[in-house]
């Protein structure tokens, strides 16, 4: 089998932050006075112009600006670097591009602004709709402050946005949660990401660990929140995702169906299909922002996922969608026959954890709940 290119899309990382919160593992900073705006988006695109041996012809059909909280820059900054992003690779016509923002009165502009700049979806981290939830989580907004900020990305024509939201926060009872979930649906908005609090090392949270639900709470408020949200047509098409019919998050769709996407910024991760030389690649850029900044070469690391990695690597991705595994897309992502994984996938069968077709894959209720059971099979 030969790889096929997969489409190909932009994450670009913006580290910055008001202040770190306790649970979060991913590579931000508090912000500790003004922020260098200019001379980051300068190297966000010299960033991009030393990966452009890997765009291979494609187009940019998605683009995610992650942090950190990238509202802390700008619109016009914003703007320049999506200008900047295009001039360098072409954007497909109906380019679907999320930032995410906060809640909040310290963001620079308001959200129209974002949206003139070329924002098409926001993605909003509101995590709960509770005073002491968020003092717990280090949030800096309030209740009042996420319903006003899902009101703006209303009232500014985004096509989409998203609220971000958590479950099992400390002491956080059943009640607690419903009272979120009904907040956040309330507001109406076309795509909810409803996951778990869960403890990451690094973290404030891993050293100094709070008083989380037990099991059985977990369970009741994960079971009778996905009815409430099935009930108001919200369909749960990944682990964590919840949307409105036409909704869903292309971005995150590539990723999850292991997509190629270049990664710029701080730290920023990508993925690269290679079909010349038979190569899938991963990236890695400069994590600290002064050595970014400083640097004249931004990839720190680049690894290849050898053949016989590559069909665990796309089944841990693939398999958080609720959608059928199509064989083929395994066949051209993975660049190995569907034969390799016959053996695993016969014994998830057996165990009940998954279906097949003569042209695809299928969990079943139980392997949902069990993946990494299943993924055990591959390894």
């Amino acid at each position: 089998m030969t790889l096929q290119l997969p489409p190909l899309s932009l994450y670009i990382h913006i580290p910055w932050c008001v202040q770190k919160c306790p649970y979060c593992d991913f590579n931000s900073h508090g912000q500790n006075g003004e922020l260098p705006q200019q001379q980051y988006v300068d190297a966000l695109l010299d960033d991009l112009k030393q990966d452009l041996a890997y765009v291979q012809g494609r187009k940019i059909h998605t683009i995610f600006i992650g942090g950190g909280t990238p509202s802390l820059f700008d619109a016009s900054q914003i703007q320049r670097i999506l200008e900047g992003a295009q001039a360098l690779i072409p954007f497909e016509d109906d380019i679907e591009i999320t930032m995410e923002a906060n809640p909040g009165t310290l963001e620079h502009d308001d959200f129209s602004a974002y949206r003139a700049a070329g924002v098409t979806r926001l993605s909003i981290g509101v995590q709960s709709f509770s005073k002491e939830k968020l003092n717990l989580l280090g949030r800096i907004h309030n209740e009042d402050e996420a319903k006003v900020a899902a009101q703006k990305a209303k009232q500014a024509d985004y096509l989409s946005f998203n609220l971000d939201l958590m479950h099992g926060l400390p002491n956080q009872s059943f009640d607690e949660a419903m009272h979120d979930i009904d907040t956040a649906t309330a507001l109406a908005p076309p795509h909810l990401s409803w996951y778990q609090l869960t403890i990451e090392p690094n973290t404030l949270f891993h050293s100094k660990p709070p008083q989380l639900p037990d099991d059985e709470n977990l369970w009741q408020i994960y079971e009778q929140g996905q009815q409430r949200l099935a009930a108001l047509g919200y369909e749960q098409y990944e682990i964590s995702a919840y949307a409105k019919p036409g909704y869903q998050c292309r971005h995150n769709l590539n990723y999850w169906q292991f997509g190629d996407y270049l990664g710029i910024g701080c730290g920023a991760h990508g993925k690269i299909t290679l079909p010349d030389s038979n190569q899938i690649v991963r990236t890695v850029k400069i994590k600290h922002p002064k050595g970014y900044l400083a640097a004249e070469k931004y990839t720190f690391e680049t690894t290849d996922v050898v053949e016989e990695d590559r069909p665990l690597e796309y089944l841990m991705n693939r398999l958080r969608l609720m959608t059928p595994i199509p064989k083929t897309e395994f066949e051209q992502r993975t660049g190995q026959p569907a034969e390799v994984v016959k053996a695993g996938m016969q014994k998830s069968i057996e165990r009940g954890l998954l279906t097949e077709t003569t042209t695809h894959w299928q969990l079943t209720s139980k392997g949902h709940m069990f993946v990494n059971d299943l993924l055990s099979q591959f390894i």
